[in-house]
């Protein structure tokens, strides 16, 4: 498992659907699997699920992103997991690490 973790400021709708095109159009496998919008006050959270195939350890990946904002200041997370080789240890988790980075790319760009 990959953690990452950025505070921004700027636009919350903007963020979310540019971490979104981001992730779809940097890896041919990615797709979108499910998410959730919702808004408590001020504050507003997407949930986004990605899966995609990991090369390198021939499994598919998974990352969760959660981006919550109030105003312009907006947070995500995002925890990638599946992409382990091993039955008790995780031996590799090289497509872990690297669907993060499609994610830590984007925000670097923003």
């Amino acid at each position: 498992m990959a953690m990452l973790e950025r505070t921004l400021t700027g636009n919350f709708s903007h963020i979310v659907q540019y971490l979104h095109d981001s992730v779809l159009n940097k890896s041919a496998s990615a797709s979108y699997e499910e998410g959730s919008d919702f808004t408590m006050g001020s504050t507003r959270v997407a949930i986004r699920m990605y899966e995609r195939y990991s090369w390198t350890g021939s499994n598919r990946v998974a990352m969760s992103v959660t981006i919550v904002g109030e105003g312009n200041r907006v947070h995500v997370t995002a925890i990638t997991a599946g992409g382990s080789q091993g039955v008790f240890l995780k031996l590799n988790t090289f497509g872990e690490e690297s669907f993060l980075d499609t994610l830590a790319q984007a925000l670097d760009e923003l």
